[in-house]
């Protein structure tokens, strides 16, 4: 019979139908659910152990890796243990006063533990004060206890990252951190670079240590839908987010530095947030990121930035740019980050913030800054990036000491690194972006001078068939625009290789455009370039800084591509494959350029010199296709 308990119960039965003794009861063999009346302990008479044992997954009832049991110290006190494939991996710490030290309950008052030694038992059982109450604690498969009411975890098993009282500390490779996460998603991993594991019988968990100690996995997941073995995939995978009934539960690794996540506040942008639940009704809380395709981002609370600053501290700040102040910060970890504070009077907004976050969320290319993740908490909105040691190039090229720095090896090597990072933003990245803001105060320098293209605040995504778009507004910085944006709207590719030109001739000669003076008839360095050109003096644009240090050769060829890339018509300017190709190698031939854009042949209509103030901060509204 199925008594109210839960307990299934076989009994002998009379001549007269009266009951005998008990012949068996599912209570003497708890799966991975403890329930009220239930024991976990040791029956010495018939020496059967009553312990639980985890599913192999939430889906699947085979045997797990976890096992929880009894156990008892030299001194007669006893202790709960979770067991990991014979290791001891988290302890309850010792029975006390009703209650073991480790163990906390949501709701601790309903329940009533008891444990229980004499001759032929030792075990642990408990009931509930509120008899209609529903109650079990499982062992799930990642070795954590859980109420099965839908309350919160209450601590036991929950070791992942070493946290809690009671865990065993896991030894992790030197690769990983004590906080590297995986985070749930449903999807697919395309690309090369996956492993199966060719062991069954494998838990979830045992899948997450397979990946955690292979310092070049970036995933993990079942390998079929049976569930029983492993695939983790390394460096050079792509991870691709759906929604769809078919796709699989992938864990994808998120190197995270902030509190604990069970306290963690998750805040919500443009990426969203969800909350996800276990199955069989468990319905443990436990909060997660939502991410767009592709996404791996940080979400940081105001608190944990404004430490990380020293609470915004003047002596912390880099700069302001038209976003808002900017800030160097120190994580937990000892991570440099640079945060950039949406300033309530900033004239970029929500929609320039979200943008940033969605763009560069998605794309990776070591000429593109990295954003670790963002903050939005109330009225604060903040980006938090990887820190430049060597700020943006603005300052070395047009600061009167540290351009003294820049030798030609640097500078060809940072004019062929915006080239690349242009060209992965083109062409070879999963979405087609014009950056539309690029400028030499958006190129930031790593501690090695490398390039990183940086602010996508304004940028714009292209459809695979899209090759330009309008705009009613004209959103960049005077100098670096091209014509037909600056005064037509009109905005494409060949835009960004317009202010590639631009950025290469200022790399070249040191010299600012959209503030150059010169004895000559030309009024801006374009200009410039060109009359050197047709006098063919071109060396006479090279930066004396360099100090004919340079191969004339390259210096020629790089000036050569970039009045290529100025030209007044977007058609007759080459793409970023070209440019990257007849940069990088001296046998392609180059053809003869035209003369550049002054914008001399045209009036700029009066509504348009707002916009075109001479000033490095963008302000529009990103618009829509």
């Amino acid at each position: 019979m199925l008594l109210d308990s839960g307990n299934f119960v076989l009994r002998e039965l009379n001549s007269d139908g009266s009951k005998q003794q008990i012949l068996w009861q599912s209570f003497d063999y708890p799966t991975d659910t403890l329930l009220p009346g239930m024991k976990l302990g040791v029956s010495f008479k018939t020496m059967h152990v009553w312990s639980l044992t985890s599913w192999i997954s939430e889906n699947i009832p085979a045997k797990g890796s976890f096992t929880l049991t009894t156990s008892y110290n030299i001194d007669g006190t006893s202790q709960l243990t979770i067991w990991w494939k014979g290791n001891a991996y988290w302890t309850s710490g010792n029975w006390q006063n009703g209650r073991y030290e480790f163990v906390r309950f949501y709701n601790y008052g309903n329940y009533k533990f008891s444990s229980i030694a004499h001759q032929n038992e030792s075990y642990l059982t408990y009931s509930l004060y509120e008899k209609y109450s529903i109650s079990g604690l499982i062992l799930d498969p990642t070795g954590q206890m859980v109420e099965i009411t839908g309350l919160a975890p209450f601590g036991a098993g929950s070791c992942s990252y070493n946290s809690n009282p009671g865990c065993i500390k896991q030894q992790l490779p030197e690769c990983r951190k004590p906080n590297d996460r995986f985070e749930r998603i449903k999807g697919a991993m395309s690309g090369e670079g996956f492993n199966f594991d060719g062991n069954y019988n494998l838990s979830l968990f045992d899948c997450r240590l397979n990946c955690l100690n292979n310092c070049s996995c970036i995933a993990y997941a079942y390998s079929d839908y049976n569930q029983t073995s492993c695939t983790i995939w390394i460096r050079g995978g792509n991870f691709e987010e759906s929604n769809y009934s078919y796709s699989r539960e992938i864990y994808v690794l998120t190197p995270e530095k902030g509190e604990n996540e069970a306290e963690q506040e998750i805040l919500q942008c443009e990426l969203g947030a969800r909350t996800t639940h276990s199955s069989r009704s468990r319905k443990r809380k436990k909060f997660t990121v939502s991410r767009k395709k592709g996404s791996v981002l940080q979400f940081f609370s105001f608190e944990s930035i404004s430490t990380a600053t020293s609470n915004f501290a003047a002596t912390c700040k880099l700069g302001e740019g038209g976003f808002g102040p900017v800030y160097k910060g120190i994580l937990p970890d000892g991570q440099e980050v640079a945060i950039k504070r949406l300033s309530r009077n900033s004239g970029q907004g929500e929609v320039e913030f979200k943008n940033e976050i969605v763009l560069i969320a998605k794309l990776q290319h070591t000429n593109l800054v990295k954003l670790v993740g963002c903050c939005i908490q109330r009225e604060e909105k903040m980006l938090i990036y990887e820190y430049m040691h060597n700020k943006s190039l603005d300052l070395f090229l047009f600061g009167p000491v540290k351009k003294d720095l820049l030798d030609w090896t640097k500078r060809f090597n940072i004019i062929q690194g915006i080239a690349q990072g242009l060209l992965y933003l083109h062409k070879f990245s999963r979405l087609r972006i014009v950056h539309r803001d690029l400028k030499a105060s958006n190129i930031l320098l790593d501690a090695e001078m490398n390039p990183k293209i940086s602010d996508f605040g304004m940028a714009r995504i292209f459809g695979p068939h899209e090759s330009e778009a309008n705009t009613k507004r004209v959103v960049g910085t005077y100098g670096y625009m091209s014509p037909e944006y600056a005064l037509r709207g009109k905005f494409s590719v060949k835009s960004d290789v317009f202010s590639f030109g631009v950025i290469l001739l200022e790399i070249l000669s040191g010299k600012k455009n959209n503030s150059f003076s010169h004895h000559g008839k030309a009024s801006s360095l374009v200009g410039y370039a060109w009359e050197m050109w047709t006098e063919g003096k071109c060396l006479e644009i090279a930066d004396p800084a360099l100090d004919n240090s340079y191969d004339p050769n390259e210096v020629l060829r790089c000036i050569h591509v970039g009045l290529l890339c100025v030209q007044d018509s977007p058609n007759d300017r080459p793409s970023m494959s070209d440019v990257a190709s007849m940069i990088t190698n001296g046998t392609v031939p180059i053809p003869a350029p035209k003369q550049p854009a002054f914008f001399m042949n045209c009036s700029l209509p009066e509504s348009r010199l707002e916009n075109l103030a001479s000033n490095d901060v963008s302000i529009s509204e990103v618009e829509a296709r």
